[in-house]
C-alpha cells in the first residue's frame, strides 16, 4: 500500500465535493425505479395533492440515514452486525429473509421498468434487455473493486437531473403548485393512503439503512482501517462531513421526488390518464403531452438510477446475510474470497431477471413493493433505536438526543400511515 496521502483540498468548493460519499450515493439510490413508479402513480392518480410530503420526508430521511451512518462509523459494523448485538439471531434471519425478498423483488421491477424505457428508445426487445442489463449490472458488482463502485454510482446520480428538468420543460404555475407544496392535506380514501404509505417506504427504505452503515464500513476499510478496532470511533469532524454529505444527498432524493411528482401531476393527472402498467407508457404519455424532449429525460433518467440503484439492492442484502452469519463480505473482496456474500447478489439478480419473464405488471410490483417497505421500515427503526441509543454498542457515541427523537416522530408517523392505510380499506 502507498504511503503518499491525498493532497489537501485547498477551497472550499473542493472540500465540499470531498465531502460527498456514502450519503449522496444513498440519497440517489432512493429515486430508483421503485420511487420514481410511486412518485408518478401519485402525481398521476391525486395530482398534486402529496406534493408536500416532499418537504415532510426531507428531514426525516436525513435524520434517519445519519443514524445509520453513525452506526456504521462508530461501532466499526454494518447495520446487521450492530443490530446483533442487541437482537438474537433468529430475529436476525427473520430480517435478513424479509430484505432479500422485498429487494429481489423490487430488482425484478427495476429491471423490467429498465428495459421498457430502453425498448421505447432503441426498438430492442425487453426481456432481451433485461437479461443484458441483468448479467452486465452483476459481472461490474464482482468485478469492480469498491472505490470504483462508489465512483461510478457518483457519476450516475447526475441522472436524477433530468427529472428536475423535465418539470421546468413542463412549465408549471408556481403559484397554484405553492398552495399543494406548504400546506398539507391528509389523504382521502383507501388508495390515497396506500400511495401515502407508498412514498414514505420508497422514501425511508430498509435497503438504504443496510447499505448507509455498511459503506460507512468500506470507506474505512478503504482508508487502511481493515481490523474492527481501528474502525471503532469516530471524530467530530468525520460526524461533521457525514451529516454533511447524508444532508446534500437525502435534499437530493427529495427534490427530484418533488418533481416527479408534479411532472406527472400536470401531465398526466390533467389529462386524465391516471392508471400506468409500465415505464415505458408513463414516458409515451409525456410525449403528445409535453414533448418528445420531456419524454426521453423521463426514460434516460430510469435507465439510469437503475444502475445506480440494483446493486445497492442486492449489496445491501448480502451485507445484511455476511454480517447476521459471519460471512466475509465487502466489494473489495475478489468471489473467491467472499463467495457466500456474492451469491446473494448473484441470486438476488438471477431471480430479478427471472420476474420479468413471468409477466408481473412493472409499476405495480415497484408500487406494492414501496408498500411493504412502508410497512417493514417502522419495526427496523424500533431496532436502529435500541442500538443508537446503547452507549456500550455505540462505544461512548450514541446518536443525539433531537436524532433519536426525529426517528422516533418518523417510526411513530409511518405506523400511524399504515394504521390509516388499514383503517380506510375498502
Amino acid at each position: 500500500m502507498s504511503n503518499s496521502t491525498p493532497s489537501k483540498p485547498k477551497n472550499l468548493v473542493s472540500r465540499f465535493f470531498s465531502a460527498l460519499g456514502p450519503g449522496v450515493i444513498a440519497g440517489a439510490a432512493d429515486d430508483d425505479p421503485s420511487g420514481i413508479a410511486t412518485y408518478s402513480i401519485a402525481g398521476a392518480q391525486l395530482g398534486t395533492s402529496l406534493l408536500w410530503t416532499a418537504f415532510l420526508t426531507w428531514p426525516l430521511m436525513a435524520a434517519v440515514q445519519m443514524m445509520c451512518a453513525r452506526i456504521g462509523m462508530v461501532t466499526g459494523r454494518g447495520l446487521a452486525g450492530a443490530l446483533r448485538q442487541k437482537f438474537p439471531k433468529p430475529v436476525m434471519v427473520i430480517v435478513c429473509v424479509l430484505l432479500v425478498t422485498a429487494n429481489t423483488i423490487n430488482i425484478g421491477a427495476d429491471l423490467t421498468a429498465m428495459a421498457d424505457a430502453a425498448e421505447l428508445l432503441s426498438g430492442v426487445d425487453s426481456h432481451l434487455l433485461v437479461v443484458l442489463f441483468g448479467v452486465g449490472i452483476t459481472y461490474a458488482t464482482i468485478r469492480l473493486r469498491y472505490y470504483q463502485i462508489a465512483r461510478i454510482l457518483k457519476w450516475l446520480a447526475l441522472s436524477l437531473f433530468s427529472y428536475i428538468i423535465t418539470a421546468f420543460v413542463v412549465g408549471p404555475d408556481w403559484g397554484a403548485v405553492a398552495k399543494d407544496a406548504f400546506i398539507p392535506s391528509l389523504p382521502r380514501g383507501p388508495a390515497a393512503w396506500a400511495t401515502l404509505v407508498a412514498i414514505l417506504g420508497t422514501t425511508i427504505s430498509p435497503y438504504l439503512f443496510f447499505w448507509q452503515a455498511s459503506q460507512e464500513v468500506e470507506e474505512e476499510k478503504a482508508m487502511g482501517r481493515v481490523l474492527l478496532v481501528n474502525r471503532q470511533g469516530a471524530t467530530p469532524r468525520e460526524i461533521l462531513k457525514r451529516k454533511l454529505d447524508v444532508g446534500v444527498g437525502t435534499f437530493f432524493s427529495n427534490l427530484v421526488m418533488f418533481f416527479i411528482i408534479l411532472t406527472t401531476a400536470l401531465v398526466l393527472n390533467t389529462h386524465g390518464i391516471t392508471q400506468l402498467d409500465t415505464s415505458a407508457q408513463v414516458a409515451e404519455a409525456l410525449r403528445p403531452l409535453a414533448g418528445s424532449f420531456a419524454m426521453t429525460l423521463y426514460t434516460a433518467g430510469i435507465l439510469g438510477v437503475g444502475f445506480l440503484a440494483i446493486p445497492i439492492l442486492a449489496g445491501s442484502a448480502a451485507y445484511a446475510f455476511a454480517e447476521t452469519f459471519n460471512w466475509t463480505e465487502g466489494l473489495d473482496n475478489k468471489l473467491g474470497q467472499a463467495w457466500s456474500f456474492y451469491s446473494i447478489i448473484i441470486l438476488s439478480i438471477l431471480v430479478g431477471i427471472a420476474i420479468d419473464w413471468i409477466g408481473i405488471n412493472p409499476i405495480k410490483a415497484l408500487f406494492w413493493t414501496a408498500v411493504i417497505n412502508g410497512l417493514l421500515a417502522p419495526f427496523l427503526l424500533i431496532g436502529i433505536l435500541a442500538v443508537a441509543s446503547d452507549a456500550a454498542i455505540m462505544n461512548n457515541q450514541p446518536s443525539s438526543r433531537l436524532g433519536r427523537s426525529v426517528v422516533l416522530a418518523t417510526t411513530l408517523l409511518m405506523f400511524g400511515a399504515a394504521i390509516g392505510m388499514f383503517a380506510f380499506a375498502e
